[in-house]
């Protein structure tokens, strides 16, 4: 969307707010949880036509997950946001010449997946049903993928994991919740409203839900990969995570932004998931 139709939903919600401030966060919050895109195109479906393709539930949501299989360790992908599974045509070819088992889901509401909304806790809960079934050795998250990864491994006892790669994953929720609510251009009513929703939800204030600072006690290793130029989720988030994170190590890119899609990288994480 154009800043002027963001700005203009804004305000809409803004003015409305003062007749029903209940109403209009709960609109702000619809409007943040519903993806406008990560369905798949022909293109796409082409990418994960190779693939054994099965599917799981969770609470009545079907979860569809796509296995090039191998013989080699098993690697659980988690996309993330307006994405899909195909996100990861880059890297399949060198993950299949190293005989990995490459697993990879679709998130709630998107892909092949169920859903009409997307959270990273409903995330987690689907990439925790996955790993149950196929028992993953490492698992590799980009962007809300990569924190929803974290809360997966935060709230479930998952032995076979031993690694985590995450690629522009971001730190913590306030971070992501607060450049939302000022690219809208909300005022407090709406704000508070948002922060009241998510504790009613999910029995947490928004500050709780900090990927960084679960990953204080993690026994598994990490490979935090962030660029310096990521425009989505700032680089200062890739610097807590390697503050708070004990058995992580961040490796930083300069100039392949949030996407992070640059066959330089790989080898790098190859290497990482091998020794």
């Amino acid at each position: 969307m154009s800043s002027f139709v963001i700005k203009s939903i804004g305000n809409a919600l803004n003015a409305t707010s003062y007749i029903s401030p209940k109403y209009a966060s709960n609109k702000a919050l619809q409007l943040f949880a519903t993806p406008r895109k990560g369905s798949y195109t022909d293109a796409q479906k082409a990418i994960i036509e190779d693939a054994e393709q099965s599917s799981f539930s969770y609470k009545n949501l079907s979860i569809s997950v796509y296995n090039w299989k191998g013989k080699g360790k098993t690697l659980l992908l988690a996309h993330g946001w307006e994405s899909n599974a195909s996100r990861w045509n880059y890297l399949l070819n060198d993950l299949k010449s190293q005989d990995y088992n490459i697993v990879a889901l679709d998130a709630p509401a998107h892909g092949n997946s169920e859903g009409k909304q997307f959270n990273a806790v409903l995330y987690s809960e689907f990439i925790n049903v996955v790993a149950k079934a196929f028992q993953p050795e490492v698992f590799i998250g980009h962007s809300v993928g990569g924190m929803a990864s974290i809360f997966c491994l935060h709230n479930h006892d998952l032995p076979s994991v031993k690694k985590l790669i995450t690629l522009g994953a971001p730190a913590h929720f306030t971070g992501v919740f607060s450049r939302y609510k000022q690219m809208m251009g909300y005022n407090k009513r709406i704000s508070n409203g948002l922060d009241n929703i998510v504790l009613e939800r999910f029995g947490q204030k928004t500050d709780y839900f900090s990927a960084a600072n679960f990953t204080k006690n993690f026994e598994v290793e990490g490979l935090i990969i962030h660029d310096k130029k990521d425009k989505i989720i700032p680089y200062e988030d890739a610097l807590l995570f390697t503050n708070r994170y004990k058995k992580g190590e961040l490796l930083t890119t300069v100039g392949f932004g949030h996407g992070l899609k640059d066959k330089s990288i790989t080898p790098k994480l190859i290497e990482f998931i091998n020794r």
